[in-house]
């Protein structure tokens, strides 16, 4: 970890429908807040779903040494995905103020949840280089790629992941997700999958699995409790098929990350992760819907430099 004297002038992306426009709210005193402790920035609002992508590397041909999100995970996840695409991502540093629904990777990355102490974090800096994690996956009839900062998910994860945004997400935090969670726990199948982890191929019939790079996910559940978004590894949790009552009493155990003891829960750590379903599968990464399996998961190793 390395200690920063002075931090170059940032950019802003602010999007305010993050946090069910909890981040739109706060904006007016985040931005006093940064006049306030001294930070030289510009800022911009996003307008759309994938705008905070464009204007990161905006961002990057302009010139700026850093960008601050202000949002949530999913706005973290386009603006790194901007930053990648550009070919910039390791020349900029990455702020993060939190306002967004979930907020999980400060959780797993140690940053304050307060937006005062995240803009005082940003004049007494420290960069620190993490991983990110890659999906090369289905997506509308062709191949798509994505990063990752936190975690991706596929089968049950990624079905309550799309019920919360699709039906519930106008609720709020955990309401929505509560909600998008009954809904699957309802009427989610098992799915019948082949992964490939790290060159060791099984056929398994699973509720979930999970590729963590962070801790935490789905709004505070303690997913990989040795997860470390540095070490170079992600963190593959397998849960295979369980019955409902099992499902039921099992689920309050993942907040504790206690989860890790059922005898259908396995842990492994890889670098490279194949997975193919026979039956439609859904992905999500960082609590955005991306597609469908086939997926290919990959780290790439200290890949963001973080100022925390």
């Amino acid at each position: 970890m390395e200690r920063l004297k002075r931090l170059p002038y940032a950019r802003v992306i602010v999007n305010p429908a993050a946090g069910a426009g909890r981040a739109a709210k706060r904006w007016p005193q985040i931005s006093s807040w940064l006049n306030k402790v001294g930070l030289s920035f510009e800022h911009e609002i996003t307008e759309s779903p994938g705008h905070a992508t464009e204007l990161a590397k905006s961002a990057v041909e302009r010139g700026y040494g850093l960008v601050v999100s202000v949002g949530g995970d999913g706005t973290i996840n386009e603006i790194v995905n901007g930053l990648y695409e550009s070919g910039g991502i390791k020349d900029v540093m990455l702020g993060i103020i939190s306002a967004g629904t979930g907020s999980d990777y400060i959780r797993s990355i140690g940053l304050p949840c307060h937006f005062k102490e995240a803009c005082q974090r940003l004049i007494n800096p420290r960069k620190l280089a993490v991983d990110v994690g890659m999906a090369e996956y289905a997506g509308n009839g062709r191949k798509a790629k994505r990063l990752f900062v936190n975690f991706a998910g596929l089968g049950f994860d990624a079905e309550v992941v799309k019920a919360t945004t699709r039906r519930y997400k106008a609720l709020g935090s955990k309401p929505s997700y509560l909600a998008g969670l009954l809904t699957t726990f309802l009427l989610y199948r098992g799915r019948e999958v082949s992964l490939r982890v790290d060159g060791k191929t099984e056929d398994r019939k699973v509720c979930t699995v999970l590729v963590s790079n962070g801790k935490y996910g789905g709004g505070s559940m303690l997913v990989a409790p040795h997860a470390d978004p540095a070490d170079g590894f992600l963190d593959v949790l397998i849960i295979d098929e369980l019955s409902k009552p099992d499902l039921f009493w099992s689920l309050p155990r993942i907040y504790r990350g206690t989860h890790l003891t059922h005898p259908k829960v396995s842990l492994k750590k890889a670098r490279d992760i194949y997975i193919q379903s026979v039956q439609q599968t859904s992905l999500q990464a960082d609590g955005e819907l991306l597609g469908e399996t086939p997926v290919h998961f990959q780290v790439l190793p200290a890949t963001l430099n973080l100022v925390i």
